[in-house]
């Protein structure tokens, strides 16, 4: 397992190399290097074969389309409504406050072409992230301090293509807070959904398709304000188990 987050960044460098000697972008506020999302599921690749051959390999690849694994399928909806419910309501919040921002302006198909084009890396992506790596962290370390630690690799892994872009320093220290917190409420997903690797890749593909539909094109996306919501939705979720568990505990045993 710490082979696996320095392996992710070295089969990264080819990408970040390419994306900064190109100035071309896959979708708005995605440099080159964003094709980098193909290293955490090759990086886990790499090491299950090394553990376990093809068929460690192939049980991997396996967990693409596992939507077997969650029994209770209601939690689908929270993978997939939670964030994009969190980025509208900014939207209102903005609007309310009085900040201009242009009406929202998408057409259905395009956004279902994109969705399933984010879909494709975000399944690359939690191969790694959530199929290989959370359930070792999370046996060592319990969930809060595994999805810190993916969170913040998953943050920093993204910091180049970042630059590349031109974002400032302060918006990537904000949209770093919303990934780590959004890596958090995906680990306590995971355990409810099973350990489903396509629940994750649903989850992280609306963190992304609701970005660049904010309201055109990602453009006005408010990263300090999402933050700060999902931060929210952290604390309120830690502080509902936390309640859940200790009445669980006093209840008397039969």
């Amino acid at each position: 397992m710490a082979v696996f987050f320095p392996l992710v960044f070295l089969f990264s460098v080819p990408f970040v190399v390419v994306g900064s000697l190109s100035g071309a972008q896959i979708v708005p506020g995605v440099p080159l290097s964003g094709l980098a999302f193909v290293c955490p599921a090759l990086a886990a690749a790499v090491l299950v074969h090394r553990e376990g051959g093809m068929d460690g390999v192939q049980a991997l690849a396996g967990r693409a389309f596992d939507a077997g694994r969650v029994s209770r399928k209601a939690w689908f909806v929270p993978a997939l409504l939670l964030y994009p419910a969190v980025v509208a309501l900014s939207y209102v919040l903005l609007r309310l406050s009085g900040t201009p921002l242009p009406d929202a302006h998408f057409s259905v198909a395009s956004a279902l072409s994109l969705a399933a084009a984010l879909f494709v890396g975000a399944l690359c992506e939690e191969l790694g992230w959530s199929g290989y790596a959370t359930q070792p962290l999370q046996a060592r370390w319990g969930p809060v301090w595994a999805a810190l630690t993916i969170g913040s690799a998953w943050a920093v892994w993204h910091w180049p293509a970042l630059l590349q872009v031109g974002r400032p320093v302060s918006w990537i220290a904000w949209w770093s807070l919303g990934t780590v917190a959004a890596r958090v409420i995906m680990v306590w997903l995971f355990a409810h959904m099973g350990g489903s690797v396509l629940a994750m890749a649903l989850f992280h593909m609306t963190l992304n398709l609701a970005w660049q539909l904010f309201p055109v094109d990602g453009s006005h996306f408010p990263v300090a304000l999402v933050a700060g919501l999902m931060a929210i939705v952290v604390v309120t979720i830690v502080v509902l188990d936390f309640s859940r568990a200790k009445a669980a505990s006093a209840r008397p045993r039969r």
